[in-house]
C-alpha cells in the first residue's frame, strides 16, 4: 500500500474524553462548550470529547489527549485515510481514536505520545501547529 502525505494541524488545546451512560441526556456544559468537542450516542453510551478546560470535576473521563487535524475537506470518495494514518501508528504501539466529520479527520493520542506520533507521522506528513 503507498501511503499518502497529508498535511496535519495539531490542535493547540488538551481533550478528554468523557463517558456517560446510554440514557444519559447531553450535559449542558457539553452543549455550551467552545472551541473542539464531538458527541457520539450509541445503543451503549454516550462519549463526548471536548476540551479538558471544560470538564466538570465529577465527570468520568480520560484525559490527556491531543489532536491531529488532517487538512481537508476530504469528502467521502477518498479511501485509506485512517489505514495510512494508524497502520504505521499501530507499527509504534501508539494508540489512537478517530474521529470523523462530514469534510474533516482528527486523529486523537495521548499526550505522552505526541512526540512520538510527530516523530512517526512526518515521516509521510507535513505536521503543522494552528
Amino acid at each position: 500500500m503507498k501511503i499518502k502525505k497529508f498535511t496535519l494541524f495539531i490542535l493547540p488545546k488538551e481533550l478528554g474524553i468523557c463517558h456517560f451512560s446510554k440514557n444519559s441526556p447531553i450535559p449542558e456544559w457539553a452543549e455550551k462548550s467552545k472551541g473542539f468537542y464531538s458527541i457520539t450516542r450509541t445503543l451503549d453510551e454516550l462519549s463526548i470529547v471536548c476540551l479538558q478546560e471544560n470538564i466538570p470535576p465529577d465527570v468520568m473521563a480520560e484525559k490527556n489527549w491531543r489532536a491531529f487535524k488532517v487538512k481537508g475537506p476530504l469528502g467521502f470518495s477518498l479511501t485509506g485515510i485512517v489505514a495510512s494514518l494508524s497502520k504505521p501508528l499501530a507499527e509504534a504501539q501508539i494508540s489512537i481514536l478517530y474521529i470523523s466529520t462530514y469534510e474533516t479527520d482528527y486523529l486523537l493520542v495521548e499526550e505522552k505520545n505526541l512526540q512520538k506520533t510527530k516523530e512517526v507521522l512526518s515521516e509521510f506528513c507535513d505536521i503543522k501547529t494552528l
